[in-house]
């Protein structure tokens, strides 16, 4: 391994965190309805779980109102219980091939429980990061040890490394703050 490898595979990394953060934000509900806020639920497919988008079909059917249609018609409860069992706090309904998801407005209660939320995905992302670097000074290290680089290619290196990290936190901040504003919205 070399002092390209770790940082290549530090950033690498840093990357698959950020999308698991937006992947996470995605499903933090704002007054609007989004079929992506459905993505995580799985329904009970003749006994195996399986991801809902696979079993039906999502699309909006205005603001407000989410159309979910199951493509056998015999899945139509099961997706329905699906639905309300989530953390979602959502209440299907069905209206006869088509189950129809209608998103609550949010209360000013509720928005600030939201952006705690957020927040909190932000914290994990943060340290999800932070351990990335944290692998990476380690991977130096064990380099400088080896005698497969000098201290000071490994000095370079772990600031190199901190600034990625600066970088992918600041990424982190700026996706916090629009999820917010959009869950603090109107």
């Amino acid at each position: 391994m070399t002092i390209a490898d770790v940082k290549k595979s530090a950033n690498e990394r840093m990357i698959k965190s950020i999308d698991t953060l937006k992947g996470d934000l995605a499903k933090v509900r704002t007054g609007r309805a989004h079929t992506g806020i459905l993505d995580h639920i799985t329904v009970d497919y003749y006994g195996a779980p399986t991801a809902l988008t696979q079993i039906a079909n999502v699309t909006l059917i205005d603001a407000r109102t989410i159309g979910v249609q199951p493509w056998e018609k015999k899945m139509l409860n099961a997706v329905e219980k699906a639905i309300r069992d989530s953390d979602l706090g959502l209440n299907p309904s069905s209206q006869g091939e088509m189950i129809r998801v209608p998103t609550p407005p949010l209360t000013e209660e509720r928005r600030k429980e939201m952006v705690k939320l957020v927040k909190g995905e932000a914290e994990d992302a943060k340290i999800a990061i932070r351990n990335i670097r944290r692998d990476a000074n380690e991977s130096l290290k064990k380099l400088v040890k080896d005698k497969a680089c000098s201290e000071d290619d490994e000095r370079r290196a772990s600031e190199e490394i901190q600034k990625l990290t600066d970088k992918f936190v600041i990424d982190v901040d700026k996706l916090v703050a629009e999820k917010e504003k959009e869950v603090l919205t109107v």
